[in-house]
């Protein structure tokens, strides 16, 4: 089976959280035998951070412009069972008109920001990643937020046929390692600098290094701005590959999961990093949404924080007690949570979708 990837990116994990959730996935589903080809636009800041030279079960097309790169995008989804565009990729509207007009197979939009899609909507500005028809003559449409956000999708927008794709973890690639000391803390959080976020960085990060100042906390990140209320006991690390990850998470006590406003207001959205820093073995705190329940049991596998008391508290807990704590996360994660996962869940979908139109594509798996 070909498929053909049309997304933001999948050689830079700067700055984004598209390109991890990617790798894993096509890794995973090149073992269930899909060959893969995807096609990033080539952009000066993703070029300068590239953390990937070559895609395990995949091929890379970095294109300078889509003028240079319609002719060979269009040969790829003549020959392709499945076409997929993606939010923020930088040439959706043409991508998805080329998709339209040559590929016999099926046509796939999957939304990995649709909270931010929503909320853009709301405040009536059209994302610029969709045209004026919307996604009325795609197939199928996935979306990386559950719950009510799809049937928001389907009337602002139009969508047929929607199924969520939640986020997911490579646990070949994040699971437990050896801590190192120019990571070590009481309290990490791993994120990009957004504004919507920062609120929440405050309240349960800054304000309780403010209140227990003999402890350290650290941040991992990109995109932090100069302003940013550093303190004597708050240590940062730019931006970090994603190799660095698992000793990232596994040199504090505790990690830090706080959500972007519009994914915390839809809910049913968990963050790519709550998967990882699960795998990883890391005890985890985070702010509560919607939805959060389906993913990990708050108190047992999760620790959820409303306000700066909570992160306190949970920073006083004993070490036996946040072991059991990133004990039952690991395993919850390894059973239901990977990409091998979503990778099969994918395939399923897929098969469906193309069996409701015409004759199954293969045996599901």
């Amino acid at each position: 089976m070909r498929m053909v990837i049309f997304g933001l990116t999948v050689t830079s994990s700067w700055g984004n959280g598209h390109a991890t959730l990617w790798r894993g996935l096509i890794r995973a589903l090149a073992q269930l035998g899909w060959g893969i080809s995807f096609f990033e636009r080539d952009t000066p800041y993703y070029a300068r951070a590239r953390d990937l030279d070559r895609l395990d079960g995949g091929e890379v097309v970095i294109y300078p412009d889509w003028k240079g790169v319609r002719h060979a995008a269009a040969n790829a989804i003549q020959q392709a069972d499945v076409v997929i565009v993606t939010s923020y990729c930088a040439d959706a509207v043409e991508a998805s008109r080329l998709a339209q007009d040559s590929c016999q197979g099926l046509k796939v939009f999957y939304d990995l920001d649709t909270a931010v899609t929503l909320s853009r909507i709301e405040q009536g500005d059209l994302p610029p990643y969709f045209d004026p028809e919307g996604l009325r003559d795609f197939d199928l449409v996935l979306s990386y937020t559950g719950g009510p956000a799809v049937e928001a999708l389907k009337t602002t927008l139009g969508a047929r046929h929607i199924l969520p794709l939640y986020g997911h973890v490579d646990p070949n690639h994040h699971r437990p390692s050896q801590p190192r000391a120019e990571f070590a803390g009481d309290l990490s959080y791993l994120g990009t600098y957004a504004a919507d976020r920062q609120q929440g960085v405050e309240k349960l990060l800054l304000a309780p290094a403010v209140q227990m100042p003999d402890r350290r906390f650290v941040i991992g990140g990109a995109q932090y701005p100069v302003e940013f209320p550093w303190r004597d006991n708050i240590f940062f690390v730019r931006h970090l590959p994603p190799a660095d990850h698992p000793a990232f998470f596994c040199s504090s006590r505790l990690t830090l999961n706080v959500t972007r406003e519009a994914m915390a207001r839809k809910g049913w959205c968990p963050s790519g990093r709550l998967f990882e820093a699960a795998a990883c073995g890391a005890a985890i705190i985070s702010d509560d949404w919607p939805g959060l329940d389906s993913f990990f049991e708050p108190g047992s596998e999760i620790l959820l924080a409303h306000c700066t008391d909570d992160v306190v508290a949970a920073l006083d807990l004993s070490d036996g007690e946040l072991e059991a704590l990133r004990r039952r996360a690991r395993e919850r994660v390894l059973d239901e949570h990977t990409s091998a996962h979503r990778a099969t869940e994918l395939d399923r979908i897929l098969n469906d979708a193309a069996g409701s139109a015409t004759e199954p594509m293969r045996e599901a798996i």
